[in-house]
């Protein structure tokens, strides 16, 4: 990840702030491990190893042009109209209308888009295979700004989805949408970045999750919610949203997080988050010698919320978490979005440095309840 500031405070539990326990000392105030603690061996640091020097370039491998995916992929490609409706002196009347993109993912008729594509639609209408048909709202997770359709229509041409975290910085990619209304637009560009979060797309709602694909393919209003495709015509990201006042910024949720999501969607229509009971922060250079660690990553422990399930494990403030049951933890973002997902009521294991000892935790995770995802105000540094 990165957007790292020294005082960002990355919320994982809902709970207001001047009610969360906090540590009374600059640093962990005892090394001394909590009752259930599992201490881990530590492990010596293995020699650093001489880099190998880069393979020769071999020759350009610039496509000579994008027009069969473009092809291939523009059918699956779905024009999104929405309108806006209120109650006006006991009448109802349109307010609004909303255009955006999206595109078949399964030939029987399911569609991804931006949940701010559909957001407040008292009706959605979507042109596919030249038909405008009435769509419905499968499931949608604002944290994300993901959304389900539906249409009643099978046997569609849909686009495969591929390997977000396959991609790397500097391969081609392509977008396909409607900005400003202008149908089945094409765009190109390279991915220019990975990992971008709310620190480095401003004004964003700060509760939500995000791990944005930063790209220079053209994206306007209007491309939101249509698909990233790399050369192979798989999507590997959903178009979001523009740095304002920019020259081609754009941004893209990655599939591989859409793809942990569909199955609870499709089968709740919302995604159930569970948390952890703490705020961390990002690990910085001076916590290292104060906190004896060997390296910057992990989640740092800024506040203990009471009585939750990290209370009830025993951390403490200037703890620093690496691990959650299998996933390793290399930043606030990535424990935020495992830690959400790992299951209502379920019992995990977490992997805490403190005071330069490892050992492992029991937990159990608690439901973090909706309306209540937003990061607590940034706390001073220890």
């Amino acid at each position: 990840m990165t957007g790292r500031t020294a005082v960002a405070a990355v919320a994982l539990l809902v709970g207001v702030l001047a009610a969360c326990k906090t540590g009374t000392k600059t640093s962990a105030t005892t090394s001394a491990l909590p009752s259930g603690a599992i201490p881990v061996a530590s492990v010596p640091l293995a020699p650093p190893q001489p880099i190998p020097p880069p393979p020769p370039l071999g020759p350009a491998s610039v496509p000579s042009s994008f027009a069969d995916l473009a092809q291939r992929s523009d059918s699956s490609v779905v024009f999104v109209k929405t309108l806006q409706e209120r109650s006006i002196i006991g009448r109802r009347r349109v307010v609004g209308e909303g255009l955006g993109t999206a595109f078949v993912f399964d030939p029987n008729g399911l569609i991804l888009t931006n949940n701010h594509v559909i957001e407040g639609a008292s009706e959605i209408r979507v042109t596919v295979a030249k038909r405008e048909l009435p769509a419905t709202v499968v499931g949608r997770d604002p944290p994300t700004d993901v959304a389900v359709l539906r249409v009643e229509a099978k046997g569609l041409d849909h686009v495969p989805f591929g390997d977000s975290d396959a991609v790397r910085v500097g391969d081609w990619v392509v977008a396909i949408g409607n900005p400003f209304g202008l149908s089945h637009t094409v765009s190109a560009g390279i991915i220019s970045a990975k990992g971008r979060t709310n620190q480095d797309v401003r004004g964003l709602d700060e509760s939500g999750y995000y791990d944005f694909l930063q790209t220079d393919a053209s994206i306007n209003p209007g491309n939101s919610g249509g698909p990233l495709l790399d050369v192979s015509g798989r999507v590997v990201g959903i178009n979001t949203a523009i740095r304002a006042q920019a020259n081609s910024i754009g941004f893209a949720v990655p599939i591989n997080m859409v793809k942990e999501l569909l199955p609870r969607l499709l089968k709740d229509g919302r995604i159930r988050r569970s948390a952890i009971g703490v705020h961390v922060a990002p690990v910085q250079a001076e916590d290292m010698a104060r906190l004896k660690l060997n390296d910057d990553t992990g989640a740092l422990v800024r506040v203990i919320v009471p009585g939750g399930p990290a209370d009830r494990a025993g951390l403490q403030p200037d703890d620093v978490i690496v691990q959650l049951g299998a996933d390793p933890i290399v930043s606030p973002e990535r424990l935020r979005w495992v830690a959400s997902l790992a299951g209502v009521g379920s019992e995990t294991t977490l992997r805490v440095i403190r005071a330069g000892r490892t050992f492992d935790l029991r937990i159990r995770l608690n439901e973090l309840p909706e309306g209540a995802l937003r990061a607590p105000e940034p706390m001073p540094g220890p």
